[in-house]
């Protein structure tokens, strides 16, 4: 068995890792590597500001390097990639931000991306770290739900705002491939990609899609 892939959910909400889990299960195998999943006790309920983005960075650090000696990957499971350069820096394994790998994995499924944001607040936060990455050319636009991290349990106003948002950002502003902007909107991508009729990428799944393929490469050079 390869070492495993470590999803680090920088918040300290146990739901929010159980739905990551969930997300990722598709993804696991007999012959792994192992895919395992942890809140950071340390962080707030939910990453919702600058603020709350910056006030992780450390504990996160700190748990990777606890992890490194058997880790064979990092997923850091939020949108805004807290501490992401920080600890590539710090580990010699790969590290993989969800933020970074859904739009990554979006451009290659359309022209033009759209993201389904929680918060207005987040939004500027979003444009940013997309023009850090130089990827505005393909940007549509980013809309929030307007629910908080901790509101996304409520099956009923959540399913109902992700579908309008979605479909603004299709008939409104042109994308054709949405991503999914909090690790917490994990349970609604399959739902949401049928009423919205375009690709929707829940970046958990790209994220750690990713790290997998990395881990098993690495372990088949190594063997």
């Amino acid at each position: 068995m390869s070492s495993p892939v470590y999803v680090i959910n920088p918040n300290s909400s146990q739901t929010v890792t159980a739905e990551i889990d969930k997300a990722v299960a598709p993804l696991r195998s007999a012959d792994g590597p192992d895919i395992v999943c942890l809140s950071l006790a340390e962080g707030p309920p939910g990453i919702q500001s600058q603020r709350d983005v910056d006030g992780v960075v450390t504990p996160i650090l700190r748990k990777a390097a606890d992890l490194e000696a058997d880790a064979g990957a990092f997923v850091i499971a939020c949108f805004s990639d807290p501490g992401l350069h920080a600890l590539r820096e710090q580990s010699r394994h790969r590290v993989f931000g969800i933020a970074e790998c859904g739009v990554l994995a979006a451009l290659t499924l359309g022209q033009r991306f759209g993201v389904i944001a929680i918060l207005p607040t987040s939004i500027p936060r979003h444009l940013r770290y997309f023009g850090a990455m130089g990827i505005m050319d393909r940007f549509a636009a980013d809309l929030p739900i307007g629910l908080g991290v901790a509101e996304l349990s409520d099956e009923d106003r959540t399913m109902t705002r992700v579908v309008e948002v979605g479909r603004t950002l299709k008939d409104t502003h042109g994308a054709d491939v949405l991503v999914m902007g909090c690790a917490g909107m994990a349970r609604y991508r399959a739902a949401l990609e049928s009423a919205v009729g375009i690709p929707i990428v829940e970046p958990t799944q790209a994220a750690v899609a990713m790290a997998v393929g990395h881990v098993r490469l690495s372990q088949a050079l190594a063997s």
